[in-house]
């Protein structure tokens, strides 16, 4: 059998659907959009016949228009919806697709949430039949708002029904699915658009025809960063879904519970768990794997049991491939996606902006079986990574054929974007000597491209996975020659041999994009350059160097005393104090009272690494950690205004009103004049008010002193959630114990390991874990219920004699994560290893910070 390769694997689905893809309207929910777009799947879908690919957030009646295929001989008869999310929440959007197109006789969604997903989903308002549900309701709320719209004007030449059908307050059984979503217009009534078609013959042909609906399972909807690995969709169900409940042992609703060893009881089990296993068991299924199931942690190993209760034989095949899969809880290590490693894609993904992500999207709950047990999802940043390519212009050059390249664009965008057809473009003319404003890319998004793991098969993200930031800005311009030589052009290389500069590749992208064709051809290689030079530049640069130093202080001094470290901690919170009071802000290569924040955090791990008994009241003595507490509160109370912290929720006001009297008082005291004795006359009548001033004085100090108590509170709060990231280890003392023992693998404080690389040497040498769990197998449940019997018992199979490896991490996985295990992977004694590394998303530092601390944190 050939080598395993999810890209390949994902396109091959894509291929299985072509015959519904043919001569359709395919419309693309934000997760499979992100999904799809790594993959490079949209010239795929275009050769399978797709009329149009289009966003089913932002459905339009234009979406026909856009016909790749036919000669608009007939009007679309089919529309496929792919959705990474539970059909309740995808209802209002499924709906004004079909409403914006009057002509569609046929509609297909295909749904990465399997039937027992929708039905275990607690909010969810399907049954156990979900697919056959969905289909009669989406026929008869599509039927039923035809018939509204026609009652209420049958001489209007216009969509079949609009955006108020969608946002009334009626008393349907549907109301609840759409209310609060607003669509925008969907008005026809353009002439150009009335006579596309030129009759209406279509459109009669489907009056009065039943709608016919089609839905089933596609799982194959996630974000393969390169041929080996894989995250899930940033905007899909499956990521945002909650994987712990709010109780003493959870850290965050992004994150796996502490691992205490204590079972979960059926109904405790978060909807984020249940669907990372419905994802895993489809994978294998698709994939042709038959899986030995391995697992650590107590959310994994829940997952591990759900997956070997699905089926009884569902890796038994004659065809199927062997391969061993290993879960792991992120809990287990959260100093790894925390710390800022020398990872270039990780640099890249922390600098770059992203994605706005879609706030439309509600949790749909059936208001017929409320549940207390009812989740809020979790907020992931779009992987969906923008680069700005108006960089590539530079604002010196005079007018040329590169300075023409946004003009051409906006010119068609304004025509395509404009309110009506006919309008005319009143705004391009300020672009013809502008091409570097704000308004091409922030506005319309242009030239502005995303990351794609396959650029017409060139995998340019898979080489820069293992990569430090100075190999990785070698490789780029490696490719920048290369593309260079291939267009014919001639760069003077400056300095020795290899070494680059992020102006030396600023100049080599100028030069490949002189002209369009150029430009188009190279667009790969110029998007990575780009994002190369926004991430090595000011002020990103300086802050992760800065983080990079104060995070290798803390591990030199988290291995000598804990006083030691409770002083650097305290010296990182004056700094950012001293600095922020200065300026408006961080200044360059300073780090900020947030980042400050995440540092301790750090602190607090390491500290209940290397003292693990020293827990009664948390890792430091009380005398450092009260210090810690009130350095941290009067850095609040200095500068309230530019705290925005989610443990501090229900303070804002009194925190605004601080901040405002701070602003007045230094006013005052610049702009008042100094008094002297000449005034004294003038004073004499104001010396009645003094009690007055006094009183009001009196009521400042005892709302500031009330509001400083407040601040505490919320302040004890948040160290008695650090006190739990220090025990993590001392809750299971098995766990510990392995988790301890792979501290072999690491000899070199200075160059820290993450736990994956440590477990996966320690797999492929054969060690024992302790806190390993092995699950099953579809021949050990043979021999366990039949040959075992005659004594014929299988002995437990190791995840290490698999050829085809699959390790899964509950709660996300971090660039640099994938750099080390492809480290470990050379270093053992099995570079032959397929090994597919997986998560339920990828994660930055910052995504941490606001996992814990942050948007995404429980409040």
């Amino acid at each position: 059998m050939g080598s395993v390769d999810l890209i390949a694997a994902c396109l091959d689905s894509i291929r299985q659907i072509g015959d519904e893809i043919a001569d359709a309207l395919v419309y693309l929910d934000a997760g499979t959009l992100e999904a799809f777009q790594f993959i490079g799947a949209f010239p795929l879908l275009l050769e399978l016949g797709a009329r149009a690919i289009c966003s089913l957030e932002n459905a339009s009646p234009l979406d026909a228009a856009a016909d790749w295929h036919s000669s608009f001989a007939h009007p679309a008869r089919k529309i496929v919806v792919i959705t990474s999310r539970l059909l309740s929440d995808a209802h209002r959007y499924i709906l004004r697709c079909l409403g914006n197109h009057g002509s569609i006789s046929y509609c297909t969604v295909l749904t990465a949430i399997s039937e027992v997903g929708h039905s275990a989903y607690v909010d969810s308002p399907l049954g156990p039949d979900a697919f056959r549900e969905y289909e009669t309701l989406l026929a008869q709320d599509h039927e039923e708002l035809l018939k509204k719209y026609e009652k209420s004007d049958e001489h209007k030449d216009t969509v079949p029904y609009t955006e108020k059908d969608f946002t009334s307050d009626g008393d349907s059984r549907y109301s609840n699915w759409e209310s609060g979503v607003h669509y925008g217009s969907n008005s026809e009534s353009s002439p150009r658009k009335k006579d596309m078609f030129g009759d209406e013959s279509s459109q009669l042909e489907t009056k009065g025809k039943r709608l016919s609906v089609t839905v089933t399972h596609f799982p194959m909807i996630f974000s393969p960063i390169s041929s080996r690995t894989f995250v899930l969709p940033s905007e899909g169900t499956m990521a945002e879904s909650c994987l712990s409940n709010h109780h003493e042992d959870s850290l965050s609703p992004g994150l796996p519970p502490i691992s205490t060893g204590r079972s979960f009881d059926g109904d405790e089990i978060p909807p984020g768990v249940t669907l990372t296993a419905q994802f895993l068991y489809h994978l294998a299924s698709k994939m042709d794997l038959k899986l030995d199931i391995f697992s650590l942690g107590d959310t994994s190993k829940v997952i591990g049991k759900l997956m070997m209760d699905m089926s009884s034989l569902y890796d038994v095949g004659r065809n199927k491939r062997s391969a061993g899969l290993l879960i792991v809880d992120r809990t287990l290590d959260l100093l790894t996606p925390c710390f800022h490693g020398d990872s270039f894609l990780d640099r890249m993904l922390s600098s770059l902006p992203r994605k706005e992500g879609t706030s439309s999207y509600l949790v749909s709950k059936n208001p017929q079986t409320p549940s207390k047990h009812s989740q809020a999802t979790v907020k992931r940043v779009p992987l969906d990574i923008k680069v700005p390519f108006e960089k590539v212009y530079s604002k010196e050059e005079p007018k040329s054929r590169t300075s023409m390249l946004p003009e051409i664009i906006m010119s068609f965008i304004s025509g395509w974007n404009s309110p009506e057809v006919d309008s005319e473009v009143t705004w391009l003319p300020e672009y013809a000597d502008k091409a570097h404003d704000d308004k091409l890319s922030s506005q319309h998004g242009t030239l502005s491209g995303s990351f794609l793991s396959n650029y017409a098969g060139v995998r340019y993200l898979e080489s820069l996975l293992d990569r430090g930031a100075k190999d990785g800005l070698m490789l780029i311009k490696k490719w920048l020659m290369e593309a260079l030589q291939h267009e014919k052009l001639s760069f003077p290389s400056k300095g020795r041999q290899g070494a680059a500069s992020v102006s030396e590749l600023h100049s080599m992208v100028q030069m490949l994009s002189r002209d369009q064709l150029s430009l188009v051809r190279n667009r790969g290689v110029i998007q990575l350059a780009l994002a190369a030079e926004m991430a090595l530049q000011e002020p990103q640069s300086s802050r992760w160097d800065a983080f990079t130093s104060a995070e290798r202080i803390l591990s030199v001094t988290s291995a000598e005393t804990t006083q030691s470290l409770a002083s650097e901690l305290r010296d990182f919170i004056n700094t950012s104090t001293s600095v922020e009071s200065h300026k408006q802000g961080p200044s360059q290569g300073l780090l900020s009272f947030q980042d400050v924040l995440l540092l301790t955090i750090i602190g607090y791990i390491l500290t209940g690494e290397n003292f693990p008994t020293s827990i009664a009241g948390g890792p430091f003595s009380w005398e450092d950690e009260r210090s810690l507490k009130d350095i941290v509160v009067d850095s609040i109370l200095d500068r309230p205004s530019s705290v925005k912290l989610r443990f501090l929720v229900g303070l804002e006001n009194e925190l605004e009103a601080k901040a405002r009297s701070k602003d007045g008082d230094k006013s005052n005291d610049t702009i008042e004049p100094s008094k002297t004795t000449d005034d004294f006359d003038d004073q004499w009548d104001s010396w009645g008010d003094d009690d007055d001033n006094t009183d009001d004085q009196k009521e400042e100090a005892y709302g500031d002193m009330q509001l400083k108590l407040e601040v505490r509170d919320r302040v004890d709060q948040l160290f008695k959630f650090f006190h739990n990231l220090s025990s993590m280890r001392l809750r299971n003392q098995t766990l510990g114990e392995g988790l301890a023992a792979l501290s072999r693998f690491e000899t070199d404080i200075y160059s820290r390991k993450g736990l994956l690389y440590k477990l996966l040497l320690a797999v492929l040498a054969k060690y024992d874990i302790p806190g390993l769990e092995y699950h099953s197998s579809a021949v050990g449940r043979l021999f366990k219920s039949g040959l075992g019997r005659f004594g014929l018992g299988q002995s437990k199979p190791s995840f290490g004699d698999q050829n085809v490896l699959i390790i899964f991490v509950v709660g996300g996985i971090n660039a640099l994560e994938v750099r080390e295990v492809m480290k470990a992977i050379s270093e053992s004694s099995r570079p032959d290893v397929e090994l597919i590394l997986g998560g339920t998303t990828l994660l930055t530092p910052d995504d941490m910070f606001e996992l814990m601390l942050g948007s995404s944190s429980f409040s």
